[in-house]
């Protein structure tokens, strides 16, 4: 596959943004690209050094979404996206109703990998049950979410790493790993074995995660992913 990194970090938000949601015929928010069809966000803010990518739910107020495009353009922090002035989005938004979630974070995309060694098991409907000690609620998503990857450990996976959304061009990752096995370095192995897979598959391997995710942003620097942007949105 062509390696991500020569890709802009533009066109790797618009990328994503479209592996995270569903959209109808003239590009605006309907669902989250997982199962189960929830609700997209109201506003989606994608930043870069590059741009910005903003994208709008389907029954945002026309009038609001003009405000919130003249607020976009006028927008002087892509060198300093933390510096958002999120209050402004809030108080537009808040003219239809109340802001019930706000979520930002940093965006990731993985190098090209080649063929890596790790001791992650590939997960099917053939050993789903060794999901069942610590990831059960996962057990019903193994279709959904493949490839999936995890760390074995006495006949439990203790570190699972699967595609959270997916598109014909790239997928994220979703990882996550039992309390007592973390800080042994398999999320690190899980993940990898997963974005390896992804790569063959010809599709980029994102990742992302919350500003207070720590634990997540730790991951992200041991694997010496590329930051390309912040993930904006208010539902």
């Amino acid at each position: 596959m062509n390696n991500p990194f020569l890709r802009s970090d533009l066109e790797l938000m618009e990328t994503q943004v479209r592996v995270l949601f569903r959209h109808n015929d003239v590009g605006r928010l309907t669902t989250i690209n997982e199962p189960g069809a929830r609700d997209a966000p109201r506003f989606f803010l994608g930043i870069t050094k590059q741009g910005n990518v903003a994208r709008y739910h389907e029954t945002l107020d026309e009038g609001m979404m003009n405000e919130l495009e003249r607020f976009v353009r006028q927008a002087p922090w892509s060198e300093a996206p933390n510096q958002v002035n999120m209050a402004e989005i809030i108080r537009i938004l808040s003219q239809d109703s109340p802001i019930q979630q706000v979520y930002l974070g940093p965006a990731y995309v993985f190098p090209c990998l080649s063929d890596p060694h790790t001791q992650a098991v590939r997960i099917t409907p053939m050993n789903v049950d060794l999901l069942q000690p610590f990831f059960p609620d996962y057990i019903e998503d193994i279709p959904h979410g493949q490839p999936v990857f995890a760390i074995v450990q006495n006949q439990a996976a203790v570190s699972l790493c699967c595609s959270a959304r997916i598109s014909s061009v790239a997928a994220e990752a979703s990882l996550r790993t039992a309390p007592d096995y973390r800080g042994r370095g398999y999320g690190l192995e899980v993940s990898t074995a997963w974005a390896a897979e992804i790569q063959k598959q010809g599709r980029m391997a994102l990742y992302s995660t919350a500003w207070n995710n720590l634990a997540s942003q730790a991951v992200a620097r041991k694997l010496r992913l590329k930051p390309y942007g912040m993930d904006l949105s208010f539902s």
